[in-house]
């Protein structure tokens, strides 16, 4: 992919004339590549078919909900998601988000919002650019290792997926390792700029990601806490 628009784009939603609406919007912004299913069942048969890069995912659907249809979805690919619902109860947002979607946006929206945060989730996933090449050699974690080329952790019980949130988080962190990296500076590097208000949804993101590359999440060693200010990720051990 070398442009955004040439994002293949499933949208989600069981009301018809939302359907349009979102369809006509991204037609407009200039994404060629749309496909919508208003069921469950209808977005299965879209994701097995026609591997799209990217889905708008409602939560209330006529034969199930968004956060089981999500699960099955990120069993089989790492695609991002964006959830859009009008459950706007923070109880939802943290369950999405903590599930591992790329954002949750509530309706109503302003369109214009949806394509700004559509065209952040796209860049950062597929057109971010080159990583510097300590990142494609591992970083080692006492007995894990993270391959950012991959998305993955080695633990001694076997490979973890990274959700592309939590890839976000410690590469952040990863860039200035053994120095604080601010709550701001890392909302800001995973929903961009003006995003700096996720503090508790980052600390969600920062949780799991600890029970992945942490031997003992609940006494972190690696991914430290610096009360108030916000987190450190401590020098890798050397063998």
């Amino acid at each position: 992919m070398n442009h955004i628009y040439e994002c293949r784009i499933l949208i989600v939603d069981d009301n018809p004339q939302l359907l349009d609406m979102l369809f006509s919007i991204l037609k407009k912004e200039g994404y060629q590549s749309l496909y919508t299913a208003s069921s469950c069942r209808e977005a299965r048969e879209v994701f097995e078919g026609k591997a799209p890069d990217l889905i708008i995912l409602d939560i209330m659907l006529p034969d199930g909900d968004g956060f089981s249809l999500f699960q099955e979805f990120r069993a089989a690919s790492d695609i991002p998601i964006l959830f859009l619902s009008a459950k706007d109860q923070d109880n939802d947002r943290l369950l999405g988000l903590g599930l591992g979607a790329d954002d949750y946006l509530t309706k109503p929206f302003l369109p214009k919002e949806l394509t700004l945060r559509l065209a952040a989730i796209i860049r950062r996933t597929y057109l971010s650019g080159s990583r510097p090449q300590k990142e494609e050699a591992g970083l080692a974690l006492g007995n894990r290792i993270v391959h950012f080329d991959q998305g993955t952790v080695d633990t001694p019980e076997g490979p973890l997926s990274l959700t592309a949130k939590e890839l976000l988080i410690l590469k952040k962190l990863f860039e200035n390792q053994g120095k604080i990296v601010t709550f701001d500076a890392l909302c800001d590097a995973v929903w961009g700029d003006g995003y700096y208000t996720y503090e508790n949804t980052l600390m969600v993101h920062i949780r799991r990601l600890r029970e992945k590359i942490e031997e003992d999440p609940s006494h972190p060693r690696f991914l430290l806490t610096a009360r108030g200010i916000g987190y450190r990720l401590a020098q890798e051990e050397k063998a």
